[in-house]
């Protein structure tokens, strides 16, 4: 256990700096996007206001998808954003895409989150609380920890092969797929909670904000 223990330090404290630089860079995207809906023209606020209105009505006339049907839609982005990430981690080049798709994430949340408390005010923040936030709380730090280890090869890429050119890099990639691999089981289960678990919450919640 202590051996456990010894390489979890060591591990935090090589990449405490990139978990730091990520976070902070995806807080700013979050920044960005709920500034973004202050941007919107009064045409765009309407159509999205509408969209609203429809996915709202679709809540209440209980017509979402199944279960199974949003698992296997919900869990499938979040595989294809893993690989994308996955795969830029193995080029030099995918680095700074790496943290640009980063920074989009976290335009992504803070528009939602900034575009439900504009329109609905509290409602909307309660609204997001409820149905945005709790499985954000798994999927964010999980693409984090995704980014960071794609990061951390790519560098281990440059440091070792392209300006030394040691040794074999078969050890680090098992690492850097394993470690992959048990992200994705952490998405899988943040899409369980997304289909299963959301759609009853809304359901519930919907007719609040609504009275």
């Amino acid at each position: 256990m202590s051996a456990r223990n010894s390489a979890i330090q060591n591990y935090m404290k090589e990449h405490l700096p990139l978990y730091v630089f990520v976070a902070v860079l995806f807080i700013m995207g979050v920044v960005f996007g709920a500034l973004m809906v202050n941007a919107l023209s009064l045409e765009q606020k309407q159509d999205l206001a509408d969209y609203l209105s429809s996915f709202f009505h679709t809540v209440i006339q209980d017509s979402v998808s199944d279960g199974g049907a949003s698992l296997q839609q919900t869990f499938a982005m979040h595989l294809k954003w893993t690989v994308l990430i996955f795969v830029l981690g193995m080029s030099v080049i995918g680095l700074p895409l790496i943290l640009i798709l980063d920074f989009l994430k976290g335009v992504l949340v803070g528009f939602t989150i900034g575009y439900l408390s504009g329109q609905l005010s509290w409602k909307g923040m309660l609204f997001a609380l409820i149905t945005v936030v709790p499985q954000n709380l798994i999927i964010i730090p999980a693409l984090i920890a995704c980014s960071v280890t794609a990061i951390s090869f790519s560098l281990y890429l440059i440091r070792n092969r392209l300006l030394q050119k040691k040794g074999s890099i078969r050890q680090a990639f098992y690492q850097y797929a394993g470690l992959t691999s048990a992200l994705l089981v952490i998405l899988f289960g943040a899409s369980l909670f997304e289909a299963y678990v959301s759609p009853p919450l809304m359901k519930w919640i919907v007719p609040l904000i609504q009275s």
